[in-house]
Order: structure tokens, then sequence, then C-alpha cells
């Protein structure tokens, strides 16, 4: 099918569009070792939050104070929002803590890149990522409380951030990849189906439905939005919106615009992967990344199975979103967007 590619979005350029095996080969850039100095920052503002008693979700930047790392953690952000779009720290021993004072480390320096958001309608602001022996094949279950892969996907904030306390027997490997970049790919190979992945698109809620809101979500795959294209995707959730009645169909040109999607945030030339080891620190931009787990193993005794702690963050000074966003994210006001809102019981 013939499309004229003036009416479709401009490719993509910029330091978002990586692949996958070159940015593995620049390690040097996105991990951040943690010196003793910064690590001994961070312990020193842990230990005044836990003395003085308040509440931990109740802390802002201000209260965990960071002399020497607040400058470099504001770089950090402005990386996530305008630059590769992830990085990883790494270093922090978190064998060494008590299970409050790594909470509070990693929320606290949290509160640096961004203002925390509910992840759950329980209103969980800390979450914490392990399996659950969840059935997927359920459609109120959230993939991330199972051992299986998740597949490549977005959340539903501007950054998510991991702290890893405990990694899997085997298995859980973290993925990335560029958004733009496969943007770039379905634009150059098979632009008839893109025009597709930039129309509204039904995607589950999975159970978690505000007052007076649909059980299921219209957005697009790919939002061209002031100039730049935001992603949104989740395709097992997109699969079982079709659920419910008077969500829009599926089109067997959809199904195979969906899988195209797929193949090539699956490309090894497109994507890459890393390991989280006990006490890595990964951010994730949202608008500009998808993100994957491999599916994974767990030890026999509860204590060596895999947990990390999980942050949705509202970025200061990020993108414009398009305004369909605010069915998901509550709201598209820069700084107070994404997380999960209060829901009706179902």
């Amino acid at each position: 099918m013939n499309i004229d590619l003036a009416s479709l979005p401009p490719r993509r350029t910029g330091p978002t569009t990586w692949s996958g095996p070159d940015m593995a080969a620049r390690r040097q850039e996105w991990i951040w070792r943690l010196s003793p100095a910064e690590i001994g920052e961070l312990e020193a503002a842990a230990e005044a939050v836990l003395d003085s008693g308040a509440d931990l979700t109740s802390i802002r930047a201000a209260d965990f104070v960071l002399p020497e790392l607040a400058p470099r953690l504001l770089e950090l952000r402005l990386e996530l929002i305008n630059g590769r779009g992830f990085a990883l720290l790494r270093g922090l021993p978190v064998a060494d803590y008590s299970y409050e004072k790594t909470a509070a480390i990693f929320y606290g320096l949290g509160t640096h890149l961004g203002n925390t958001r509910a992840q759950n309608a329980q209103g969980d602001i800390l979450g914490h990522v392990r399996n659950l022996g969840m059935d997927s094949r359920d459609p109120n279950v959230r993939i991330y409380q199972t051992k299986e892969r998740q597949t490549f996907h977005t959340d539903s904030c501007d950054v998510v951030g991991l702290l890893c306390l405990q990694p899997a027997l085997s298995g859980g490997r973290s993925l990335l990849v560029s958004a733009d970049t496969v943007f770039n790919e379905i634009r150059d190979r098979r632009p008839d189906l893109l025009k597709l992945l930039l129309e509204p698109i039904a995607t589950d809620r999975r159970g978690e439905v505000p007052a007076g809101m649909l059980p299921y979500l219209l957005i697009p795959v790919f939002s061209y939005y002031e100039g730049r294209i935001t992603p949104f995707y989740q395709r097992q959730y997109i699969d079982s919106a079709q659920r419910f009645p008077d969500a829009p169909r599926l089109t067997d040109r959809h199904v195979e615009a969906l899988d195209l999607f797929d193949a090539y945030c699956n490309d090894p030339a497109l994507h890459f992967s890393m390991m989280l080891e006990k006490g890595d620190m990964q951010f994730v931009y949202n608008h500009a990344m998808l993100h994957d787990r491999t599916g994974f193993e767990d030890a026999a005794e509860p204590e060596k199975r895999r947990h990390l702690l999980r942050l949705w963050l509202s970025t200061p000074g990020d993108r414009p979103l398009p305004p369909e966003f605010a069915t998901r994210y509550g709201s598209v006001e820069i700084g107070n967007r994404g997380g999960v809102g209060p829901v009706v019981a179902r």
C-alpha cells in the first residue's frame, strides 16, 4: 500500500535514537559507580530521615539533604528526559543495611529526580516487584506480579526506578529499546502499518478503573505531539481489552502492525539487556524507551527470591504529553502526572 510519507511524522534523530549493540558497548556512559563519599552522603541523609520519624512517603528533596550529590542528580534527570533515556547507579551496599535504611535511600534519591506517584489501586508509592505466583492470563493480574517474561512495555509515569534487593536464581534480565529507533524502522519499511500505530487503540486497565472512566484506555502506541514521539504500550493489555464488547475491535491489520512492533522491539539489532545486581538502581524514561524483563526462576528460600523496589516518578521540566494521556495519568501537568488514581470496585 502506497503511503505519502509527508503525512507521517518525520524520522527521529538525536540521543534517544540508538541501537542496542552500540549502547551495550558504551556501558561507561550509562553506568554510574557510586563512590564511597557518595554512598556516605546517601547513608547520612537516610539516617537523618529515619531519626526524624517522618513518614517516608511525606519527604521531599529538601528533606533528603545531599550537598554534593544533588547537582549530579539534577544532571541525571536532564539526561533521562533529554538524553539517552536511562541510567544505572551501581555499588550501593544494600546487604549492609536494614530494609528501612535501603528504602529511605532509594526513596530519598528518587525525590531528587521527580515527584513520586501511586503505582496501583492500593495507592502504594514504594512498590515491590516480585513473583506472587499469579496467573498472567487473569485479566486483572499485572505481569510484574508473575515470574513470566513481561514483554516490552511502558509504565504509566515519566520515569520508573528500580532498586535490586535480590536478583533471581536465574533469569530476570532487564531489556531496553529505543522507541524512536523502533518508530524509524517501521516508518522506513511499513509506513502503512505505522499509520495504525498512530491512531488510538484500546488498552485494558486490568481492573484499576477510576470513577467515571472506561475499563480500557484509548491511546495510540505512538503519539506525535509537540514535535516528539511518545510511546504507550503493553501488548498483553491491548489483547485483553478485547474482552470488553464496546472496545474498538482489533482488525487483522492492527494485529499485523502490533506484531511488527513487537518484532522490532525483540530484534537484537535494536535492543540490549543488562542484569541488575544487588544494590543496582536503574532509572528509565518511559516517554522514549520501552523496557522488558525476561522470565526467571526463584530460589526455594524466601530470602533469596527475586525482589526489587520500584518508584514511579513525575519529572519537573519534562516534555508535554498529549491530552489523551490524562485518561491514564490523571493529568498531563508536568511534574504532577502519572500513577494510578483512586479506583471504583468492580
